[in-house]
C-alpha cells in the first residue's frame, strides 16, 4: 500500500491512515466492501460501507494519477526535456488538472501561430516585448523582417512575438491556475436557443432554458443535465465564462509590468491568448467539471432513491393472487405459493369493452379459495385504479389484503432472458403478472432481475456517466442484497450474485447444486459445490442463510468462522447454542471481555451478541398495507384543494414524484414539501414513504399535476 495515498485519503475523509491501510490490504486480497464492513471492523476501525466504497474509488484514482504521471515522465525523458526541477514539479502535482498544467508546454502538439513564429525566429523579439523596456518595438520589430521566412513587415514580425507570447500565457501554470480559481467563483452559464429551432416541437420542453443565465457555482444538478440535453439534442447552445474583463485584469495584473508601448503588446497578446486559448482551454475542464459533479449528484439521487426501493418492506411469504390489468386484452390473473413458485394462470375480461365483471368476479372468488390467496397484488398500469375498485368491492374468500403495486420495468422484465429462461412456456403477460406479485412478497428479491435504469427512479440517467452510474447502483444493489441476507435453498441465480464473494459463475454453481442434490443442510456443505473455494466461501457464508438446518447459527448473520466463540459461549454458560439462541437470560450472563483475541475484539463480539437475540432477522420494516383515495381514478377527477394519500415514486433535487393513483405522478416542488426551508428534498422524504398531500393545480393539457406536502400558506424561500 502506497503510504501517501493512505495520507492522501484518510486527510479527505477524515479516518486514519492505519484504516486507510488496512482498508486497502483488505481489498488488495479480494475482499468485498460488505464482507469488510460487517466481518472486519476490528481491522478497520468500524468503517462502513460508504467510507470502504470511498476508499475503493479513490485509490483507483490516485493510482490513475500516478500511471499518467508515469507516462509524463518517460514522454519528457525520451524528448530530453526531464530536469530535476521538472520532475520534482510532476512528482508533486496532486490532481490530473495540476499535472497536465506542468506537462502542457512540453506535451507533443500540432503547428500552431506560435510555433509557426518560433520556426520564424521570432522567439526572441517575443522575450523583448515580455521584457516590457522603454524601447520601440517597432524598432525592435523591424530587425526580425525576413520575407523568405513569412516576414514581410514590421507588424508581421509583431504579430507573430504576440502569437508566441498569448500561447505562453495560455500555457502559465500560475496563470492557469488563477483562471480555474475565477472559473469556479465568478462564470455563469450562459444558454441560448438555437435560431432556427426555437419552434421545432421538440423544443418545448427546453423552453426554460431559451434565454438562461446562471452561477457555475448554484446551478443545481438537473439544471446542468438539462441543459446537456438540450445541447446534444441541437436545440440549445450553452458557454462557461467569467466576466471577460475581470479574466484579461487577473492577467494583466500577471504579465503586465509598466505602461509603455511594448506593455501595450503584451496587453494585446494577453487579449488574443485568452479568447483564443485560454479562455476556451478552461472552459473545456469547466464543462467537464460540471459535467461530473451533475453526474455525481444525480446518481447520489438515483442510489439512494434505489436503496429505498430495494428495501421496501416486503409482505413475506404468504400466498398471493396477481393481476396485470388491462382493458381491452383482459386482466391476466395468476396464483403464486407462499415461495413465489407460479400455481395457476388464466384472464379475465371485467372492463370495457368485454364488461364481464359478473364472471371475473366470481373467478377471482374462486382462485382466493382455491389457493388460500392471503395478499390480491394489481399493477398500478394501465386499469390498475379500476381493478382494484373491483376486487376491493369483492367479499373475497379469506378476506385477502388488497394492494396497488408499482410495476415499473415489469414489462422489461417478462420479456428478459432472465423471464424466458424461467417461464420458457408462458408469453410475456403470465410473466409480467408473476413480477408483479413477487414484488409484494419480497421487492428486493424481484428487483435485482432488472436493470435498476428501467425501474424509474432516477434522474436523467441516461445522460449520466454510465460507468460510474453502473458502480454506484451494482453496490447499493450488493450493499441491499447482503444487508438482508439471502436464503440459498429458495434465491433465484439472479439474487445470489449479488451475494459477497459468488458473482454470475459461481451463483450458477450453486443453484446447480442444490437443483441436483437437494437443498443445502450446512452452510459448510456450500464448500461441496464446484469452484466455490476457500476464499469465496469466507466471503458469502456470513450473507447465505439456512433456515431450519442443522445448525441454528447457518440461519444468523454470524460468520462460521465466529461459530467456535459462540460454542465457548455456551460452553462456559452450561448450555447449547440453541438454548443461547432462545434465552435472554442465559445471553446476559456472556462477559464479552473474556472472549477478546488479537484478532477478535468488542465490535465482533457485540455484533455475534445482538445476532443471537435475533437470529437472520430481516432488517426491513413490517409492511403495513396501503390505498388511494375511492373514485379518484384519473386527471378529471382531481381538483386544487385536495387532500390525498400518495406514494412517493421518485425524489430528485427539485422535489417529490408522488403517485395518488391517477396514472400520471404529481410534483411536489422543494418549497412545498415541508413548512421550513430545506435545502435537499432526501432531508423530508424517501422513496415508497407513504405521505398526504394537497392538489396545487392540475394541467390536463400537458398532463401535470402540482402538489404540496405544506400547511396551506405561501411557499418558503
Amino acid at each position: 500500500m502506497n503510504e501517501q495515498h493512505s495520507a492522501v485519503i484518510a486527510s479527505e475523509l477524515g479516518v486514519g491512515a492505519q484504516q486507510v491501510s488496512a482498508t486497502a490490504a483488505l481489498l488488495d486480497d479480494a475482499c468485498t466492501v460488505p464482507f469488510i464492513a460487517r466481518y472486519r471492523k476490528e481491522a478497520t476501525g468500524g468503517l462502513d460501507e460508504v467510507a470502504i466504497a470511498a476508499i475503493r474509488d479513490r485509490l483507483v484514482q490516485l493510482q490513475a494519477l500516478d500511471a499518467r504521471r508515469k507516462a509524463i515522465l518517460k514522454s519528457l525523458d525520451e524528448h530530453g526535456k526531464l530536469t530535476d526541477e521538472l520532475r520534482a514539479k510532476v512528482m508533486a502535482a496532486e490532481t490530473l488538472a495540476l499535472l497536465e498544467d506542468v506537462y502542457l508546454p512540453y506535451r507533443p502538439k500540432r503547428r500552431t501561430r506560435a510555433t509557426i513564429a518560433r520556426e520564424r525566429g521570432l522567439e526572441p523579439l517575443a522575450e523583448v516585448l515580455l521584457a516590457q523596456g522603454e524601447g520601440d518595438p517597432a524598432a525592435a520589430g523591424a530587425a526580425y523582417i525576413d520575407a523568405e521566412k513569412g516576414v514581410a513587415c514590421v507588424e508581421d514580425a509583431l504579430a507573430g512575438a504576440r502569437d508566441i507570447i498569448a500561447e505562453g500565457v495560455a500555457q502559465d501554470e500560475t496563470a492557469r491556475g488563477h483562471m480555474r480559481d475565477l472559473f469556479k467563483a465568478r462564470a455563469k452559464f450562459r444558454c441560448k436557443v438555437v435560431a432556427d429551432k426555437q419552434a421545432d416541437p421538440g423544443a418545448a420542453k427546453f423552453r426554460d432554458y431559451f434565454d438562461w443565465e446562471e452561477p457555475v457555482a448554484a446551478a443545481p444538478s438537473h439544471r446542468i443535465l438539462a441543459i446537456r440535453r438540450g445541447e446534444e439534442a441541437g436545440f440549445l447552445t450553452f458557454r462557461i465564462a467569467p466576466p471577460e474583463e475581470e479574466a484579461i485584469a487577473l492577467l494583466d495584473r500577471l504579465f503586465v509590468k509598466g505602461a509603455n508601448a511594448a506593455a501595450e503588446q503584451v496587453r494585446q497578446a494577453i487579449q488574443d491568448g485568452y479568447k483564443r486559448l485560454l479562455c476556451p482551454s478552461i472552459e473545456t475542464e469547466a464543462r467537464v467539471g460540471t459535467k461530473k459533479r451533475a453526474d455525481e449528484e444525480a446518481i447520489r439521487v438515483f442510489a439512494e432513491n434505489l436503496r429505498e426501493l430495494l428495501l421496501a418492506p416486503p409482505l413475506g411469504q404468504k400466498a398471493v393472487l396477481a393481476i396485470d390489468p388491462g382493458f381491452r386484452t383482459g386482466c391476466k390473473v395468476v396464483c403464486l405459493d407462499r415461495q413465489g413458485k407460479l400455481l395457476h394462470y388464466e384472464a379475465i375480461f371485467p372492463h370495457e369493452p368485454q364488461k364481464q365483471a359478473d364472471r371475473a368476479a366470481a373467478t377471482l372468488a374462486e382462485l382466493c379459495e382455491r389457493f388460500h390467496a392471503a395478499a390480491v397484488a394489481i399493477g398500478n398500469g394501465t386499469a390498475g385504479r379500476e381493478t382494484e375498485a373491483l376486487v376491493r368491492g369483492l367479499d373475497l374468500p379469506g378476506k385477502p389484503t388488497v394492494v396497488l403495486v408499482n410495476e415499473s420495468g415489469a414489462s422489461v422484465y417478462s420479456a428478459s432472458e432472465v423471464a424466458r429462461d424461467e417461464f420458457p412456456d408462458h408469453d410475456v403477460t403470465v410473466r409480467g403478472a408473476v413480477s408483479i406479485g413477487r414484488r409484494l412478497m419480497d421487492p428486493l428479491a424481484e428487483l435485482v432481475k432488472l436493470d435498476p435504469k428501467s425501474i424509474g427512479v432516477g434522474q436523467y440517467q441516461h445522460y449520466v456517466d454510465q460507468t460510474a452510474l453502473r458502480t454506484s447502483l451494482a453496490d447499493v444493489v450488493t450493499s441491499c442484497v447482503n444487508r438482508v441476507g439471502v436464503e440459498v435453498n429458495t434465491a433465484s441465480k439472479e439474487l445470489l450474485v449479488y451475494v459477497s464473494g459468488l458473482g454470475p459463475t459461481l451463483a450458477a454453481a450453486v443453484v446447480t447444486y442444490r437443483n441436483g442434490h437437494g437443498p443445502f443442510r450446512t452452510r459448510r456443505e456450500l464448500m461441496k459445490v464446484p469452484r466455490l473455494g476457500p476464499k469465496a466461501f469466507q466471503q458469502a457464508a456470513g450473507f447465505l442463510r439456512i433456515r431450519g438446518g442443522d445448525n441454528p447459527l447457518d440461519a444468523s448473520a454470524v460468520h462460521p468462522e465466529s461459530y467456535p466463540i459462540v460454542s465457548a459461549m455456551a460452553r462456559d454458560t452450561g448450555c447449547s447454542v440453541t438454548d443461547l439462541v432462545n434465552s435472554p437470560d442465559l445471553r446476559s450472563r456472556i462477559s464479552l471481555q473474556k472472549y477478546v483475541t488479537d484478532t477478535v475484539g468488542l465490535p465482533t463480539l457485540t455484533d455475534i451478541v445482538d445476532e443471537l437475540a435475533k437470529p437472520g432477522r430481516d432488517p426491513r420494516e413490517g409492511f403495513e398495507p396501503f390505498a388511494f383515495a375511492e373514485g379518484v381514478n384519473a386527471l378529471e377527477d382531481l381538483e386544487p384543494g385536495m387532500r390525498l394519500p400518495g406514494v412517493v415514486t421518485n425524489v430528485t433535487r427539485f422535489g417529490a414524484f408522488v403517485d395518488v393513483g391517477v396514472h400520471h405522478d404529481g410534483l411536489v416542488h422543494i418549497s412545498h414539501l415541508a413548512d421550513r426551508f430545506v435545502r435537499d428534498p432526501s432531508e423530508v422524504v424517501k422513496v415508497n414513504q407513504k405521505v398526504q398531500v394537497r392538489v396545487l393545480d392540475v394541467d390536463l393539457e400537458r398532463k401535470r399535476i402540482a402538489l404540496s406536502m405544506r400547511d396551506e400558506g405561501p411557499p418558503r424561500p
